[in-house]
């Protein structure tokens, strides 16, 4: 009997970890959610000059492109793009995610291709590099 309630005390106690980890305040209370959702227009929002401006990738060749309309399209020349905490992301060799916390010195993996937009909304890339998005909450 021992056993088995330490076995669920520490069963609780990976759960609570484990999701610890995912949660984000926001204002005065935090709402967890895990629903993804393919993105229909492939597009993110990001911030360039304190102007909403808004992103997609071309995934035949991993090239990043911008918008301040959602109508005319620029290539982005250096492919990089900023997440809500000030990191600059960057798609290496059309392959792998990374992000760079020192302006772009220094690269690291972005964990499980995912990042948080200046609107709030979370995004991520699958391995086919299909665009998901989850409303504001993670």
């Amino acid at each position: 009997m021992k056993k088995l309630i330490l076995l669920a005390g520490i069963a609780c106690f990976a759960f609570t970890t484990t999701n610890a980890a995912t949660k984000v305040k926001v204002s005065t209370s935090v709402t967890v959610t895990s629903e993804w959702e393919k993105s229909k227009e492939g597009t993110w929002d990001g911030m360039h000059d304190g102007k909403k401006v808004w992103y997609k990738l071309n995934m035949k060749d991993a090239s990043l492109w911008w918008s301040m309309d959602g109508k005319k399209w620029d290539a982005v020349k250096d492919g990089m793009w900023q997440d809500k905490d000030g990191k600059w992301l960057k798609i290496v060799d059309g392959k792998m995610l990374k992000w760079s916390a020192d302006g772009g010195k220094t690269w690291s993996d972005v964990p499980e291709w995912k990042w948080e937009a200046p609107s709030g909304t979370w995004y991520k890339f699958d391995k086919d590099w299909s665009l998901w998005s989850m409303a504001g909450k993670m």
